[in-house]
């Protein structure tokens, strides 16, 4: 006899409600704020499976997530989510201080930028940043900051501008800004824990601040990248992303 095929696609439903839970609770959710839908992805303080990605072992970028998902495959590991952690140039190196597994791969970026906010890359906005983070926690320093503290870290990405520092939403920011997009950014938040957040409709840079200073609570927060640079990977919300530009530089992953 033929078992109709709406009678397996049952069966195959009821198996996977019935399974047992993954080891890792889901970290991401989708949220609305100000009318804005966002991507959500939150990370305990000094979770090790926290890790920065640039390079495959022969050198190369990873430039994909599905790139660097197969390969942590073969480590017998998953990647869980992922998103860019910062500019990248045209050879999709980081641009600034990049730091991977206690190793600095690139160094700070300390050049400025005079001129009108509109002409001014984001990179270079002030103050730009640097997220880090390690066995000792996470933090965001503006660039001067972090350099001359020097704190303890396994990895770290600079970027800019910073989105909220000490609770202070950047002044440079304007309240309804014409200038939308989709965004990227990672905010340091009570306890330490980390949200690493993409929004799924176009914001302006004054609202997307507003989200991690007044509804995630982080007093410090951090953009990473906007427009076409912008990329996030979530299988369990069925989102591996495309870069215009041909793939992405650094990226932050979680895995298990």
């Amino acid at each position: 006899m033929t078992v109709p095929r709406q009678w397996l696609l049952a069966a195959a439903s009821l198996l996977f409600v019935a399974a047992p839970a993954a080891a890792t609770e889901e970290p991401c959710e989708r949220q609305e704020f100000d009318g804005a839908r966002y991507i959500v992805c939150s990370v305990k303080a000094k979770d090790a499976r926290l890790k920065l990605f640039w390079q495959k072992a022969d050198g190369s970028p990873h430039r994909w997530f599905g790139t660097l998902a197969d390969g942590l495959k073969t480590q017998g590991k998953a990647l869980v989510f992922a998103m860019n952690a910062g500019m990248y140039g045209t050879d999709y190196a980081p641009m600034g201080l990049y730091i991977e597994d206690g190793k600095e791969l690139r160094p700070a970026d300390l050049k400025k930028m005079a001129g009108p906010q509109s002409k001014i890359p984001n990179f270079y906005k002030q103050p730009n940043g640097i997220f880090y983070f390690g066995a000792d926690g996470a933090g965001i320093l503006t660039t001067e900051r972090f350099l001359k503290a020097r704190p303890q870290a396994g990895f770290a990405t600079q970027s800019g501008p910073m989105l909220v520092t000490d609770d202070t939403m950047n002044p440079i920011f304007i309240n309804g800004s014409s200038d939308r997009t989709r965004r990227s950014g990672v905010g340091v938040c009570d306890g330490g824990d980390m949200r690493f957040v993409i929004s799924e409709d176009d914001v302006n840079f004054y609202d997307f601040a507003k989200l991690f200073q007044k509804h995630l609570a982080c007093p410090d927060a951090l953009f990473l990248d906007g427009g076409q640079g912008a990329g996030f990977f979530n299988p369990a919300l069925k989102r591996a992303d495309w870069s215009w530009h041909g793939g992405y530089g650094p990226m932050i992953g979680l895995i298990e």
